[in-house]
């Protein structure tokens, strides 16, 4: 077993890498666990990336990631190599365990687990995957210099590796599903594209077939208006229609929606209270480094004030009331009565020469908190002994010196005793 970790993130893509960074920053003891033993994930097999802010001309998607990684070792995050297939969120401690018979703990995990290329699910595909069928440019290009490949999808990572097919192979046609100069593509990949001498275009048509005797050798276009099939000779067939997520070891563990992506809020939450999602295999509208790196930030920023919380309620309440009643008192700073009504509670308690214990939460800042003990009036005051609430005070008109009066005396007599 290992040392408990505030924050374990599973995946070093850009937003797990992002975590790691904002994590470690934050002091957090932060470590990554990834299967790769280079960081990246699948950005680190995009070999043109020119839509991340910064870095344009030249930039490679492993070279970003490096910086990444970088950034985050810089900082204190640990990296560890392991394939992690279960998890256990049961708990306040976080368990993950790897196939390689590894099991870490952890107060807060992000999940990162990214997503793997899309199949297009036609005959000869499989049969042929790794002849001639890939779904990685940048491992694969140079497998076919000065021979002519197609590309299936036109969205941006499908346009940005067509173009750099295009270094390696004599022709480069893109199917495309839409009409013609119709590309799901941003306009600047789009326009860039277009002007590029070695890219072909086939529009309004699917792939039904991937063929070819040990090696890839045509494939069947299908014309999605007249329903015509043709044969296409090429050497090799580049799919880029998406991403499945890779969250099965997640069923049930976690919410996922339909189709098996995360399912947070903006923070980042999942259902699951201490446990965090990021990057791709979350749902969202855009599937990018940059809004993985987004992703990471928000989640490792929004743990931080999650592990102080539960570090105040727990040392200063919980563990306080032990020794004495303690009153947790909610207000928020833009309601003026919850301050003037905190002020006389307060005051109160200054009159019990330290019998009673008192801490105030800003409710905007400690919404778990708030939301733990179903606090819906502002102000609110919640009585602790022995790490338990035994009462309450709730709404401005309630909290009153001699009200609090009431509600501690039971408690401090008992201690007198």
């Amino acid at each position: 077993m290992s040392e408990l970790y505030d924050l374990l993130i599973v995946g070093a893509g850009p937003g797990g890498l992002a975590a790691g960074i904002y994590g470690s920053r934050a002091k957090l003891k932060t470590a990554v666990v990834d299967k790769n033993a280079e960081p990246g994930g699948q950005a680190a097999t995009t070999e043109e990336m020119e839509n991340y802010p910064g870095f344009f001309e030249g930039s490679t998607g492993p070279g970003i990631m490096k910086k990444f990684a970088d950034h985050a070792k810089y900082f204190g995050t640990e990296f560890i190599r392991g394939n992690v297939d279960e998890v256990d969120f049961s708990g306040p401690v976080k368990k993950v365990h790897t196939q390689q018979g590894d099991t870490f703990e952890s107060k807060v995990v992000v999940l990162s687990p990214g997503a793997t290329p899309r199949k297009i699910g036609v005959k000869g595909e499989a049969e042929l995957s790794g002849q001639g069928v890939s779904y990685c440019a940048t491992c694969d290009a140079d497998f076919f210099v000065d021979l002519d490949v197609v590309v299936v999808g036109n969205g941006d990572a499908a346009i940005e590796e067509a173009e750099y097919l295009t270094k390696f192979a004599e022709t480069v046609t893109v199917i495309v599903i839409h009409e013609e100069g119709n590309l799901d593509c941003n306009k600047a990949s789009a326009e860039k594209a277009m002007k590029n001498p070695k890219l072909k275009w086939v529009w309004n048509s699917t792939v039904q077939e991937i063929a070819g005797d040990g090696l890839v050798e045509k494939v069947v276009l299908k014309n999605i208006n007249t329903g015509e099939l043709t044969d296409y000779p090429t050497n090799g067939v580049f799919v880029f229609i998406g991403t499945e997520p890779h969250t099965n070891f997640l069923k049930g563990k976690v919410e996922l929606d339909d189709r098996g992506y995360l399912v947070t809020n903006d923070m980042m939450e999942t259902n699951v209270p201490g446990v965090y999602a990021v990057g791709d295999a979350r749902v969202k509208y855009l599937r990018q480094v940059v809004t993985a790196a987004s992703d990471g930030a928000i989640a490792a920023s929004a743990a931080e004030k999650y592990l102080s919380e539960l570090q105040t309620l727990q040392n200063d309440v919980l563990d306080a009331s032990k020794e004495k009643p303690t009153i947790l008192a909610f207000w928020a700073p833009q309601i003026q009565e919850s301050i003037d009504s905190i002020a006389s509670v307060e005051k109160a308690v200054e009159e019990k020469d330290d019998a009673v214990g008192l801490v105030k939460l800003d409710t905007y800042r400690a919404k778990k908190t708030a939301t733990q003990y179903n606090i819906t009036e502002i102000p609110s005051i919640v009585l602790f002994k022995d790490g338990k609430d035994v009462a309450r005070l709730e709404g401005v008109k309630n909290i009153t010196p001699e009200a609090v009066e009431d509600l501690v005396k039971p408690y401090v007599q008992d201690l007198v005793k």
